[in-house]
């Protein structure tokens, strides 16, 4: 317990709470005067005396059930003593229909088994979760987890299971008993699953810490940023977008002349021996032509939101942009900037798109942009892919891909998961490089703005 609230200390000073020494030696006192079997009674003792700011309370109560969490799995119920032998036997011959990965998970659903150790690391490493260290990043990581698992998968396979074993006869009764039996499993195994990131979560915070300053927002993760600090980034983007619009007009003014053309200076000066009097430019094209397409699933929002911002912030800059986004299907979003002006237009993208954590499908979107949107592609087009590359496992449509890097002038990609997780779970990054020009990692505004910046070089 004492190398746990030396831990809590860490992770609490690595997000941001400024926790003296004198303070952790009066947390171990009320500790040992309270005791910590009254869970409640141990929390309260640490807030009254590791918290001196009101503002840093919410961080102490989004950590403290991480590092205290309960140990134990969340208790499971088994089939087995809850059904006749007829109705087993109904259920046997049922899930002998599923093979694979899927009969396993059924079963291990239906026999109330909670997931291993070694089963919980596997699925940490697929989806990175060494590399979280905020706690807002938790709940995001048990829903990688869960896919990693094939949880989307399994509930579709339930479905199919509750309709055999209507078909082979069990009673309307025993089999909604069944269903609630087998729902609580997932629940608790859900459960398991965000215990286990978050102590894991908690644990990378306590080891590598933070600067005990305050966050800088700026180099905040998108995925960990509160509703308030999101506001004050929305405050920030304009502020950016107007320094990235002067750079950009600097560089206009200096391109105007162009730059020295070798080949046509030596053809326009053979007149005068060779000695060149008359010097040749060639002018470069220095407004781009986009084209956007971004994932606005729930994972994506806020880069999402923060990117559409600046481009449409920086029109002027750019000689036409076209927005497509994303999540299951592709649509066009440009009509809304050119209505309403870039903070209502990305309000109302994202509103009409509702968000989903298991529906996103770029392969089937490529289909729809290929369909109906490659037009806004050709030899002068910067086309620009925001998104982490995940489809679910559904297929990840190469061919369109590559269609689309042969037409453009070039394809850049824009991430905001770090490398170290791309290919991990249903990741499709790694196949999706070869059609690309040049990747950014975005996680935050700082990367975001450094991205923009030279991509519209």
């Amino acid at each position: 317990m004492e190398q746990r609230i030396i831990d809590f200390i860490a992770g609490l000073r690595a997000a941001g709470v400024r926790v003296s020494m004198a303070e952790s030696a009066d947390a171990f006192r009320a500790v040992e005067t309270l005791g910590a079997q009254d869970r409640e009674r141990f929390r309260v003792a640490l807030r009254a005396t590791l918290v001196k700011e009101p503002q840093d309370l919410p961080t102490f109560e989004q950590l403290f059930p991480l590092f205290f969490g309960h140990d134990a799995p969340p208790p499971m119920g088994s089939a087995a003593e809850e059904l006749s032998p007829d109705d087993l036997e109904r259920l046997a011959e049922a899930i002998r229909r599923f093979s694979g990965r899927l009969r396993e998970m059924l079963q291990r659903l239906l026999d109330g088994e909670p997931l291993t150790g070694d089963e919980l690391d596997q699925l940490a490493a697929l989806v990175g979760l060494r590399h979280a260290d905020h706690p807002a990043l938790a709940p995001w990581m048990a829903q990688r987890m869960l896919r990693a698992l094939g949880m989307p998968q399994v509930q579709h396979a339930l479905q199919e299971l509750w309709q055999l074993l209507d078909q082979l006869g069990m009673n309307r009764q025993t089999l909604d008993q069944l269903q609630q039996l087998v729902q609580g499993n997932m629940d608790a195994m859900q459960e398991q699953i965000q215990r286990f990131a978050g102590a894991n979560i908690a644990r990378n915070m306590a080891e590598e810490g933070r600067p005990e300053a305050g966050p800088d927002l700026l180099n905040r993760p998108f995925r960990s940023l509160t509703d308030a600090e999101a506001a004050e980034l929305r405050q920030q983007v304009r502020r950016m977008a107007a320094m990235l619009r002067s750079r950009l007009a600097l560089r206009q003014r200096r391109g105007k002349t162009g730059i020295l053309d070798a080949k046509g200076t030596v053809r326009a000066n053979q007149r005068y021996g060779g000695v060149p009097l008359e010097i040749r430019y060639r002018r470069r094209r220095l407004k781009p032509k986009l084209a956007l397409i971004c994932d606005i699933s729930t994972s994506m929002r806020h880069c999402a939101e923060f990117m559409l911002t600046l481009i449409y912030e920086l029109q002027d800059q750019v000689g036409r942009a076209r927005s497509f986004a994303f999540i299951s299907d592709m649509e066009e979003v440009s009509p809304a900037f050119q209505e309403l002006p870039v903070q209502q237009a990305v309000e109302r993208v994202l509103t009409e798109l509702p968000p989903g954590y298991y529906n996103t499908d770029l392969g089937a979107s490529l289909a729809t942009f290929d369909r109906r949107f490659m037009d806004a592609v050709d030899h002068r087009t910067t086309v620009i892919f925001l998104g982490d590359g995940r489809n679910n496992y559904n297929d990840p449509r190469l061919d369109l891909m590559q269609q689309i890097r042969r037409r453009a002038k070039r394809v850049i990609w824009l991430n905001p998961e770090p490398p170290a997780m791309w290919g991990s779970g249903d990741s499709d990054m790694p196949s999706y490089l070869p059609a690309v020009d040049r990747v950014f990692e975005v996680g935050n505004l700082a990367q975001l703005i450094y991205a923009v910046d030279r991509l519209l070089v």
